[in-house]
Parts: C-alpha cells; structure tokens; sequence
C-alpha cells in the first residue's frame, strides 16, 4: 500500500493539507496563550503584559512563525508603524536623533515601535530586526548599525529600510552627517588660532563615527604639516572626557584639544579646571555636536552643530518614499554641519 509523505502533527491545516509553516496556534501552545494574545502581540497591541508579550516573541522565534504582514497590509492598507533600531539611547546624540525620527514619523501620521540594543553586534542587531517584524512594522530606521556591515545584516526582503550609516550606501539608502567636515572645521579652528598642533579626545574604537572623526583630524594635521600623537580613546560619556582631561592637565604641551563630543569636552573641561588650568587661556577646547548645554557652560564651548531634525526628517521620509514605490537604494543623503564659534578658543600662551 502506498502512503503519503510523514505530516508531524500539528503541522495540517483546513481540509488536512500539510501547512508550509507553523502557525497562530502552534505559537500559542508553546508560548502557554491563547492564539487570541499571540494575534495581539504580532499586531503590536497595548493591551498585553510585558513578560506575556517576550513569551510569544520568544515561540515566534523559536518556531521561526512570522504574521502575514502582507495580507494584513492589503486588508488594512498599512500598520502606521515605523520600526527603529538604536545603540545606546541613554547618549545623547542618538537620543536627538530618535527624537527627531519621531516627531517626523507623527507629522506624517505614523507611531513608531523602538528596540534600543544593548550591545552592536551585528547578531543583536539583526535579533532586533527580526523581533520588530514581528511586530506589524511598515519600515525599518536603523540609527546606528556600528559594528554590522551591509554583508552581516539580515534584513527581511522588501522591507523598506533607511540607515544612518554612510556604509551601507549602495545597499540601502542612507543618512548620514558631514563627519569630515566637521572635524576639519573643528580642528583648522584651533590651528588657525595658532596652536601649534591640536590632541583629541576620541570616541570609541569600535564607533563608525568616532573613527571617521580620527582620520580627518590626522589628515588635516598631516596636510598641515603639524605634528600629532596618538588619540585618546573614550566611550563617549563625560567621565571618560574627564579621566583623559586629567591625563592631558599633566602634559604641559597640550594647548588645544579636540573632542569627539560634547559630554566628553566637558570632562575635559572640568579636569582641566580642577588642575588648575584655564579654558580658554590656558588650554582651548572644541566639542562635537552642539548639545543644548553647551552654550550655557563657562566658558560656552565652541563646537560642530549637527542638524539632527534633520537626520531624523530624511530617515523618515526615506522610509516614506519607498512605501510608495520609489527604488531608492543608492540614495545617501550627507547632512551639512556648522562650527560655532564659542568662548572655549583662544591663541596659545606658554604653560
């Protein structure tokens, strides 16, 4: 007697035809719910307890069950759910950034559905993606990819996708601020004021940003001729600015500093002022980004403006345009960026 292909169970649907993937229920046995509660979780309800929510996105994963995103699109015509991926919120510049995304996702009538990862492999990372398809997402913002690469990254297909990571251009469109110019603005600042050669404060190693920062300020010292010395690596906090700032108090050579941030600038700043030296007249300090603080410390610090409405408006509307059709993968955006001239810069005097 001949006999069909082994079905196992649970794995039949209407009418007992085998079924391709695990379904609504299948998700609910495992996740101890009703499939009513799984169906709420997939549709990124309120209404569903936080530690009930992580187990059906567990049995989700686990069973590798995704919702029909496409037929509930069609019944719906879209979720109004933008998708946004970042690396450490608590830092203010990424906090702008999401605030920026955000208000621009509002105004287009649009929420949004956060994942802040906590470490940046690129398996958190793509955890993250997967963890928010199952939420009923139209597009996906990736704020910081840092350290995935466009290889590494596991995107769902047709997702619409806009990065702010000029890495990933020529794969997904992408926005990204003026990094070099800044940092040239930044750094030809100080020598233009006449310090001999500027030491900076950097961010971390493993930050995209922070090492596009580092290579335009040694080649703009090395184009003009200046000596440098290895950058100092923090983790974008102001303590970190603040233990390398005692280290550049003891060095009686440091004149100028460039830092990679502003809350890294104000450590420098305050260790510098607990060793009993002047900013600006003693030692001169810029930042980087223009947090809203940084006009009101003493002295106002001169640092870059970033435009991160900006960033936040082109994420957005990139994410927009491809919902309505656009192919725009070899999109990249570069955002401007401006010096503002402060009270933390004067000539160099003999320490």
């Amino acid at each position: 007697m001949t006999t069909g292909p082994a079905v196992a169970p649970g794995t039949r649907g209407r009418g007992g035809r085998p079924r391709t993937g695990p379904s609504i229920g299948d998700v609910a046995r495992l996740a101890g719910v009703s499939a009513q509660t799984v169906s709420r979780v997939s549709t990124g309800a309120d209404n569903v307890r936080a530690d009930t929510r992580q187990r059906v996105l567990d049995a989700m994963e686990q069973l590798g069950y995704s919702p029909n995103h496409a037929a509930r699109a069609l019944r719906n015509g879209s979720f109004r759910t933008i998708g946004v991926i970042a690396h450490q919120l608590a830092r203010t510049g990424e906090s702008r950034t999401v605030e920026a995304v955000v208000e621009a996702t509002r105004a287009a009538g649009y929420t949004i559905t956060l994942v802040d990862v906590e470490h940046p492999e690129a398996s958190d990372v793509s955890e993250a993606v997967q963890r928010l398809s199952h939420q009923s997402i139209d597009g996906l913002v990736i704020i910081r990819a840092e350290p995935a690469s466009p290889t590494s990254l596991v995107l769902p297909d047709r997702l619409p996708v806009a990065v702010s990571d000029s890495r990933f251009a020529g794969h997904h469109p992408t926005v990204a601020a003026d990094q070099e110019s800044g940092t040239r603005q930044a750094v030809q600042h100080l020598l233009d004021a006449g310090h001999r050669t500027v030491h900076h404060v950097a961010g971390p190693e493993t930050s995209i940003p922070a090492t596009m920062r580092v290579e335009a300020w040694e080649e703009l010292l090395a184009a003009s001729g200046r000596p440098s010395v290895a950058p100092l690596h923090g983790d974008w906090s102001a303590r970190s600015g603040y233990e390398l700032g005692r280290r550049l108090a003891a060095d009686p050579d440091v004149t100028a500093v460039f830092a990679a941030n502003d809350e890294m600038a104000v450590g420098v700043m305050r260790a510098l002022h607990e060793e009993g030296l002047r900013v600006p007249e003693d030692v001169s300090v810029v930042g980087f980004d223009d947090l809203p603080l940084s006009e009101y410390l003493w002295p106002p610090l001169t640092t870059v403006r970033q435009d991160f409405p900006r960033i936040g408006r082109e994420l957005v509307d990139m994410v927009l345009r491809q919902l309505r059709g656009e192919v725009l993968t070899d999109l990249r955006v570069v955002v401007g960026v401006e010096l503002v001239e402060r009270g933390s810069v004067a000539p160099p005097r003999p320490r």
